[in-house]
């Protein structure tokens, strides 16, 4: 368990300083732990609320956090998020999933070019499809119990949503808001199965999420450059898309 929560800690760190939470990679220490996997989504939703609700306070300070531009995607989102949460998956389905989305998401991000239009200015889409995105990218996350900054920084990214530092501070809120909902769906399955007295054996990784989270958050916001943001963000995505994958196989085959 010591090892468990240092490494929990680390996770913690280097995700909040690019605005994620670090569900995925939570997960992926969690199965590596040998931990239940039907309680997996629910400790890293927890711990996605900590580090995200930190994370979310230090760039708004920072001015980072755009509310009115991010208000279509979290509105479409966090319902979706609930449903997600509340269907019940399989391990291999769940581990194929997380590893398979994330790998997308992770290529996407390593190849694209910097996101700033002619003069500096970005354009955020239309609502209709900030609205029907967020609504997949909610849905996506609450099955896996991830708060699905992961998967929307990509596609920020993509659209020229905005400045590295602004994206990031969005998958902040965007996590926070999920990893609630989502959390609420688990909690609910988790009712039916008589698992939620087993979230009790991992509460240290909680404070040393919160450490974590807090140190993060407090470089993305003001020590590390918009290059620098965008290349820990593809890497952390792609190194635990690969190790997922890699524990999948090891199921499968």
């Amino acid at each position: 368990m010591p090892v468990l929560v240092l490494l929990f800690f680390i996770t913690a760190v280097l995700y909040a300083s690019v605005g994620f939470g670090g569900g995925s990679t939570y997960n992926a220490l969690l199965v590596l732990h040998g931990a239940d996997y039907r309680i997996l989504p629910s400790i890293a939703l927890i711990c996605n609320i900590i580090v995200g609700a930190g994370g979310a306070f230090r760039f708004s300070r920072a001015g980072h956090l755009d509310w009115r531009a991010l208000a279509p995607w979290i509105v479409a989102s966090v319902p979706a998020a609930w449903i997600g949460g509340r269907i019940p998956i399989s391990e291999t389905f769940f581990i194929a999933a997380l590893g398979l989305t994330l790998l997308a998401a992770g290529v996407r991000l390593a190849f694209e070019r910097t996101p700033a239009a002619p003069g500096g200015e970005f354009h955020p889409p239309p609502a209709t499809l900030a609205i029907a995105i967020g609504a997949a990218l909610g849905f996506i996350s609450g099955l896996v119990g991830i708060g699905g900054g992961i998967f929307l920084a990509p596609v920020l990214y993509f659209l020229r949503w905005g400045s590295p530092q602004k994206i990031a501070a969005a998958c902040s809120l965007f996590i926070l808001a999920n990893s609630l909902s989502g959390l609420a769906g688990q909690a609910m399955k988790l009712g039916d199965v008589g698992g939620v007295s087993m979230l009790a054996e991992y509460w240290m990784v909680f404070p040393a999420v919160l450490i974590g989270g807090q140190i993060g958050s407090r470089l993305g916001a003001s020590k590390l450059s918009p290059a620098t943001v965008k290349r820990l963000t593809a890497a952390l995505i792609l190194y635990v898309a690969i190790r997922l994958l890699w524990r999948w196989g090891s199921l499968v085959f």
